[in-house]
């Protein structure tokens, strides 16, 4: 039935206006009456309805809502959800000032030598973390290392020159290399300076997937900048040149320059160490940082040692995956292709064709996973592993010791696959 003043379209396809008819005393209480009561009514159960929201009630009484608030879908227990963009913003702006003045800029200069003759220099930017107020700056090995630069032209030395800049401090300091581990990926610095502001390290172990990060660093030489993303995975396996790093995920943008920067969360409290993007054609927001629980072991003997001392079995092994184990019927784990001379394995009485699949009751089914284990344990520790051999299943008691400098230094290889156990793709370890 249609509505007066409105416009029929009839039959015949020709546009007709309705009737325009007058109201009788009858009507009226229908047409006008009624609808002006009711909307008295359904707009008190409305205002009503706001003052029993807290939420609402506030806005109502403090003179409406703020364009600063966006208001997200009905909770479960129908309850709407009120968030404050300028809170957010806020919190961004606290943690930016918080961690500024404890992040540095680092320009390295080094010597470099062309294959074609002729000597010059080059310079490399990053970022550090003041861990202590007297000096000690904490970044990645690669950004003051020369090591991963390398090119079949030229060869680049040491570096000749490592300059430190602080966030509202005109002074450019020089830095001395303390100490740094390729394996971690982690270097400590030390300028002649006191009264630093030293970061607020977090607990890494605590993040959650979804929270609020900042990553604050020098990104392409522009000294002190933030971004701002979540934690998009955690304990995530990476690879880069030969090293596995399990490390936080972010879709923070890490740009070159940023590497040793730090990576907070939402109480300026530093969880990671900036370390590794993914570039390329197709991917966008993944970057990765060390996770800051995970350094400070190495970052004390660094500090005290200038070099990281490392628990040793002694025993060259690949990873035995689930493909192979299941074609011949054997455990996951790590398969012992070696054992050395020497070594706490041979004396512990490891043998070759041995099947590592547990340390100290915790599951290994690959290299990478038995070394993060061993390297939580010191030397001098003794460790259970549980051992397939012969089709039984056996526990090797093994003092750890000191990893030698030749095992230190010596660079990943790729081993020979074992001949009862061939088509399997195995990775190197020590």
């Amino acid at each position: 039935m249609n509505n007066e003043n409105d416009f029929d379209y009839s039959n015949d396809n020709t546009f007709r206006k309705s009737s325009i008819k007058s109201y009788s005393s009858n009507n009226f209480g229908k047409s006008v009456f009624l609808p002006f009561v009711s909307g008295i009514l359904g707009a008190t159960l409305v205002i009503g309805t706001c003052f029993g929201v807290p939420t609402i009630k506030s806005k109502l009484m403090n003179g409406g809502f703020s364009k600063d608030i966006i208001t997200s879908a009905s909770s479960s227990n129908g309850e709407t959800n009120v968030v404050n963009l300028s809170e957010f913003s806020n919190t961004s702006i606290a943690v930016a000032e918080k961690v500024l003045p404890s992040v540095v800029g680092i320009t390295i200069t080094y010597p470099i030598s062309s294959v074609f003759g002729g000597n010059s220099t080059t310079e490399a930017t990053g970022s550090g973390i003041i861990i202590s107020e007297d000096g000690y700056i904490l970044t990645n090995n690669h950004v003051v290392s020369s090591e991963s630069s390398n090119s079949p032209f030229y060869e680049i030395g040491q570096a000749s020159s490592i300059k430190i800049n602080i966030y509202n401090n005109d002074k450019t300091y020089d830095a001395t290399i303390v100490g740094t581990d390729d394996y971690t990926d982690l270097a400590v610095l030390k300028i002649d300076a006191s009264d630093l502001t030293p970061a607020t390290l977090g607990n890494s172990d605590n993040v959650k997937v979804g929270e609020f990060v900042m990553a604050v660093g020098n990104p392409l030489g522009m000294q002190y900048s933030v971004t701002q993303g979540i934690v998009s995975a955690v304990n995530r396996e990476v690879e880069s040149d030969g090293t596995v790093y399990y490390a936080i995920q972010t879709d923070a943008a890490i740009n070159s320059g940023n590497s040793g920067g730090a990576l907070v969360n939402s109480n300026g409290e530093v969880i990671g160490v900036n370390t590794l993007k993914l570039a390329g054609t197709g991917i966008e927001g993944i970057g990765f940082a060390i996770p800051i629980s995970s350094t400070t072991s190495v970052v004390n003997q660094l500090i005290e040692n200038k070099t990281v001392k490392r628990p040793y079995i002694g025993i060259s092994g690949s990873s035995l995956d689930s493909t192979t184990a299941q074609r011949y019927n054997l455990p996951e784990g790590v398969y012992v292709e070696n054992v050395e001379k020497d070594s706490p394995a041979e004396k512990a009485g490891l043998q070759k064709t041995d099947i590592i699949t547990k340390i100290e009751g915790k599951e290994v089914k690959s290299v990478n996973e038995l070394n993060k284990i061993k390297y939580t344990y010191n030397i001098g520790d003794t460790v259970t592993l549980s051992v397939y051999r012969n089709n039984e299943n056996i526990e090797v008691k093994i003092v750890l010791a000191e990893e030698p400098e030749e095992v230190k230094n010596q660079e990943n290889q790729t081993t020979t696959v074992p001949e009862q156990y061939s088509g399997s793709i195995f990775d190197f370890f020590r």
